[in-house]
């Protein structure tokens, strides 16, 4: 974990979250989930659990599939963060943090559904959807 919990918010302000990232580190996902979602691609930091929100009736969570659900601002529908329905996992919008720019560009998934108009210069870890399903799996979150 990160030594401090780092501060963030909506669009609106409405909701406020504390959140202790695994790593100083962000992934972009691709698939079309994230990229309908986001309206781009999703841009997320993997924070555990570690995810305090201040008013939690100000968050609304869509579940996108057998395992996980994808949480956004009641008021403004500012993407804010994916997880494990159960919540022991939280990957957090990069973007919602107050300093966005204080994570590594560290890798890229589900690029086999990543669409041709558009690629990342940054030198980062690259992953299909079953290579990253596989790995999150083999990790003992799937």
């Amino acid at each position: 974990m990160s030594a401090i919990p780092l501060r963030g918010h909506c669009l609106c302000g409405a909701v406020k979250f504390t959140a202790a990232p695994s790593r100083m580190e962000m992934g972009v996902c691709h698939c079309s989930m994230c990229r309908r979602w986001s309206g781009g691609v999703f841009m997320g930091v993997q924070c555990g659990s570690d995810v305090k929100v201040g008013d939690e009736g100000q968050v609304t969570a869509y579940k996108s599939s057998g395992y996980g659900e994808r949480c956004f601002c009641t008021t403004c529908g500012a993407t804010l963060f994916w997880r494990l329905q159960g919540g022991a996992l939280h990957v957090v919008s990069a973007q919602a943090f107050d300093d966005p720019g204080a994570f590594k560009f560290v890798s890229e998934i589900f690029v086999d559904e990543q669409p041709a108009n558009y690629c990342f210069a940054n030198d980062a870890k690259r992953l299909t959807g079953p290579e990253f399903i596989a790995a999150f799996v083999a990790s003992g979150n799937g």
